[in-house]
């Protein structure tokens, strides 16, 4: 491990305290099998931050439930308990109660996010198409009156917009009225139990007005106020993918069916799951490891770039450790397993991936902060405007027709909006610099960040082994050993092959090559043998270059070397300094060797750097961080970053990454360039500054309006298109992000 201190962090050596990541000793193993049981539960119906604490609330009073943590983006609640109080259906019992339906967390639920969408795009079609024909209604209506428009017609249209409305607000209304029924059912307030009062309310007062034969019906403000409130609702869902399944994707990387050799020599196919540490597993050329293990015979390469950050193909040889997940490159191999199942390296990668995600789901966003005080307070003032008005000796239809515009004009229709346009606009700018943004908070989170660390493999670099110095090669030799190298699949063999190809324009494919796994390929010719491999295998004395070697030679002439290395992006210097002068600690934290992560820092002008990190020392780093009140981007593109990536204040990933790091990043981004990550921090900051400014906005309008409906100054339908156009406000305000300049 390496570091070079700098004044940005007060201190880089957090790890005294680390946890291994991995434990093959079987008491180890015993102690973890008696620790608290943990349940992980998809909970559907939790829409704001009043839902999560809810949820949490209402498990943590369950006899023998330890811990509970809910994650709004994932929509479910991981529960520590002692298996010998309580069990899954107390649990699940408890969250009914109070009127949250949960379930047993199962892959093939993974795609409720897209069928949520479609839910409410549904809704708000409905919405949409009734409010524009009810306008049109009403419209004629308005204009007829006092006119030549016959009151026979007249009620007509009014029969005819209730025909319309009653359904739509029916279908359409149902989101809001599911959770404000559940939440009284649970003896609780959210935010949809005034929208469903409003528009329940409206609607009543409208069909009774309407068979009254009276003026006052207010149908088109029902269903207008439901289909700007879905828009509202659909935005949030839209920006909010499902953080679900990352810890089980994971485990997928462990090969799903091993080769065991049993005592005998013979073999027998079982699942990777059912190994256990003692038995000798074959991984043929092209396999992923099964479980960790120990080489017992053979030699050979794998990659294992995904598991530990490494670049380059590492060589392994009997007594060499290996780890799930690794890719065998040249040989078969016959590996004594160690640890298997939800004990390997894999394993532990995703219990740190769930706690490391439950942990940043914890984080409150601004709407759902006001929410807390929201729903009382707008049930307060609806009551005291209608009882207020009675005691001022007005009709109870008068009463309740003001206290109905009191409940539509504080719907929180902008303030529900004031986060998502504002994600929407910044989302869109991001996207044509070629990032995207994944997480509903995420932009407000990059834009409180102080420092940004970075991983070296496929980060800062580009993440492929390089030919160095191709333009030294003399051409010729650089086709021969080219067309030697083109009928291999070996990364350097592809790294030679490509750089013969931009330089010489075409590579002519040798034949009759012979290709020995861990060694190296071989034409017979009548000047002799032309080898291209190890330097072994080209009689070259071994090196100790601190670049990956690949040698060439024909026949007796002298060897030729070839040096890989990976690259720094073309623009990571640049912007590692933009970082740097806007203030921003910047450091660089890697699973690879530190004499390779000390060239790269110093390359890409970075102060701070450790090497040979493991994944829990990476959360340790950040956690260290974090207790000194940094608050920390972590730029990463590896399987071993994954929870490092979860944990970290907010988080971003190249879209070359691992599945499982993009998953657990708040932001992709594409293409080579790195200054997407300074793009990024920009737009967030300026995101944030955008939806304060509409939560302003909203705030104003509420303390001008709500008086004046209050005071009998407002109609239900005037509350309505008021509140629409509050919405109007803050989406016109948001725009501006979208095509502003980069501060």
């Amino acid at each position: 491990m390496t570091e070079v201190p700098t004044s940005q962090f007060k201190d880089a050596a957090p790890f005294k305290d680390a946890a291994p990541l991995n434990e093959s000793d079987p008491h180890a193993q015993e102690n973890a099998a008696a620790d608290p049981s943990t349940m992980i539960l998809a909970v559907e119906d939790m829409h704001c931050g009043g839902c999560l604490r809810a949820v949490e609330r209402a498990a943590m009073r369950v006899n023998g439930v330890q811990a509970a943590r809910a994650s709004l983006a994932a929509k479910r609640v991981t529960v520590t308990y002692d298996s010998a109080a309580t069990n899954e259906a107390d649990v699940i019992a408890a969250l009914d109660r109070v009127g949250f339906e949960a379930a047993p967390l199962e892959a093939s639920k993974q795609d409720r996010g897209d069928q949520r969408q479609r839910y409410l795009l549904r809704r708000v079609a409905v919405a949409g198409f009734a409010a524009m024909n009810i306008m049109l209604i009403s419209i004629a209506v308005w204009s007829g009156e006092g006119g030549d428009m016959d009151p026979a017609v007249a009620q007509m249209f009014r029969w005819l917009s209730a025909l319309i409305a009653l359904p739509t607000i029916i279908y359409a209304g149902e989101p809001f009225f599911v959770s404000a029924f559940a939440a009284l059912k649970g003896r609780r307030l959210n935010m949809d139990v005034p929208i469903s009062l409003a528009i329940i309310l409206a609607t009543g007062m409208s069909i009774y007005q309407t068979m009254q034969a009276s003026e006052q019906v207010y149908f088109d403000a029902a269903v207008m106020l439901l289909f700007f409130l879905l828009v509202g609702r659909y935005l949030d869902e839209a920006l909010r993918v499902r953080a679900r399944g990352e810890a089980q994707n994971l485990l997928s990387l462990q090969s799903g069916i091993a080769t065991v050799i049993t005592e005998d020599g013979s073999q027998s196919k079982v699942p990777a799951n059912a190994l256990r540490p003692g038995d000798r597993i074959l991984v043929a050329v092209g396999e992923r490891v099964g479980a960790d293990g120990v080489v017992v015979r053979g030699t050979g390469e794998i990659d294992q770039s995904l598991i530990t950050g490494e670049t380059m193909p590492a060589a392994v040889a009997d007594g060499t450790q290996i780890y799930a997940g690794s890719l065998s490159l040249t040989r078969s191999l016959e590996i004594k397993v160690t640890a298997a199942d939800d004990a390997t390296l894999l394993a532990e990668i995703s219990r740190l991936m769930m706690a490391a995600e439950q942990g940043k789901a914890r984080y409150r966003v601004l709407a759902d902060r006001a929410a807390q005080i929201y729903a009382p307070a707008v049930h307060g003032l609806g009551l005291v405007t209608f009882i207020g008005w009675l005691g001022f000796g007005a009709s109870w239809q008068t009463a309740l027709t003001y206290a109905i515009a009191v409940l539509i004009i504080t719907c929180p229709c902008a303030l529900a909006l004031a986060v998502p346009v504002v994600q929407i606009a910044a989302a869109s700018r991001l996207f044509k610099c070629g990032v995207m943004v994944k997480v509903p908070d995420g932009l407000e989170r990059i834009a409180e960040v102080d420092a940004v660390v970075f991983d070296k493999t496929g980060t800062l670099t580009l993440g492929e082994p390089q030919l160095l110095d191709a333009e030294a090669v003399p051409a010729g030799t650089l086709a021969a050993a080219a067309s030697l190298a083109s009928g291999s699949r070996h990364p350097f063999s592809r790294a030679l092959v490509a750089a013969a190809e931009e330089r010489l324009g075409t590579v002519e494919v040798a034949r009759n090559v012979e290709e020995t796994p861990g060694e190296g390929l071989l034409v017979r010719t009548s000047r002799g043998e032309e080898r291209l491999g190890s330097a072994a295998w080209c009689g070259v004395k071994k090196t100790a270059g601190n670049t990956a070697e690949v040698w060439y030679r024909y026949g007796e002439d002298a060897p030729v070397l070839f040096c890989f290395a990976d690259r720094l992006r073309p623009d990571a210097a640049e912007t590692i300094a933009v970082l740097k002068a806007r203030g921003f600690a910047v450091a660089l934290l890697s699973g690879d060797r530190e004499t390779v992560v000390a060239r790269t820092a110093q390359d890409a002008g970075i102060d701070v750097f450790l090497g040979e990190l493991k994944p829990a020392d990476k959360i340790a780093w950040l956690e260290d961080r974090a207790s000194e009140g940094r608050k920390v981007l972590m730029v990463g593109d590896g399987l071993n970053d994954a929870p490092a990536l979860a944990a970290a204040h907010a988080s971003m990933s190249p879209a070359t990454a691992a599945d499982i790091s993009q998953r657990a990043a708040d932001f992709i981004f594409q293409g080579r360039a790195l200054s997407s990550v300074a793009e990024a921090v920009d737009t967030g900051s300026r995101a944030r500054r955008m939806a304060l400014q509409n939560f302003g906005v909203a705030l104003v309008y509420n303390a001008i309006c709500v008086p004046l409906a209050m005071g009998g100054f407002v109609t239900p339908l005037i509350a309505a298109i008021v509140m629409s156009s509050s919405s109007i406000l803050v989406t016109l305000n948001a725009t501006r992000l979208a095509g502003g300049k980069r501060a």
